[in-house]
């Protein structure tokens, strides 16, 4: 009877190891699809003459940071960046990427560094960007963003270095929340940009029209 009930234990102890086993697998090849699939249809919606992405697997590398940075892409950003649920850092800097950021960005929850400075974007900063709460570093400069300054972005107390300067923004430069220790040079060279908000006295997209 003891050696049946030992039987009967190593059985199911086997059994539950491989289901732990295949549902770790299953896990793994859900996060691999979904990094597969923004890898492809990012790799669809650029053009990769040094063939960077073809290249380039994102199984193969931290799944937390892509770094993409001068890499002579050219082309736009797709939506389905958004299913990256894990990513960190997303480095997009130095390229001749065209056309607007996608809304889904914002669902990048873990993101820290947003860096798509050095581009030929334009548009408006998206405010649900504000619901990145995790977003340390957002340097959007030297593009050709347009529209004012979200104050969305005034919410995310991790908030560390901005740089929106070298567009086309109008309105007020935001003064709360983090955008207190910010320097004005990361301002700088926005022609309707009026200047630091004066609260209470003038429309925070002022000049925007």
């Amino acid at each position: 009877m003891a050696m049946l009930a030992a039987s009967s234990s190593n059985r199911s102890l086997g059994l539950g190891l491989a289901l732990s086993f295949a549902l770790v697998l299953l896990v793994t090849r859900v996060l691999g699809n979904s990094e597969g699939d923004a890898l492809y249809a990012l790799r669809r919606s650029l053009s990769d003459p040094d063939n960077v992405l073809q290249s380039w697997d994102p199984n193969l590398v931290n799944p937390c940071t892509w770094d993409l940075g001068n890499s002579n892409l050219s082309g736009h950003l797709v939506p389905e960046l958004g299913k990256l649920q894990h990513l960190q850092y997303l480095e997009l800097y130095k390229n001749n990427i065209q056309g607007s950021i996608p809304v889904e960005v914002s669902n990048l929850k873990s993101l820290i560094s947003l860096d798509l400075y050095n581009n030929n974007i334009s548009g408006a900063i998206p405010p649900s960007l504000g619901k990145l709460k995790s977003l340390v570093f957002l340097r959007l400069n030297d593009n050709h963003l347009t529209g004012p300054i979200p104050r969305d972005l005034t919410a995310i107390t991790s908030l560390k270095v901005v740089d929106v300067s070298n567009n086309n923004l109008c309105g007020t430069i935001p003064t709360t929340g983090p955008f207190e220790h910010i320097p004005l040079n990361n301002f700088e060279n926005n022609p309707r940009l009026e200047g630091p908000e004066l609260q209470g006295l003038a429309s925070y997209d002022t000049n925007c029209s």
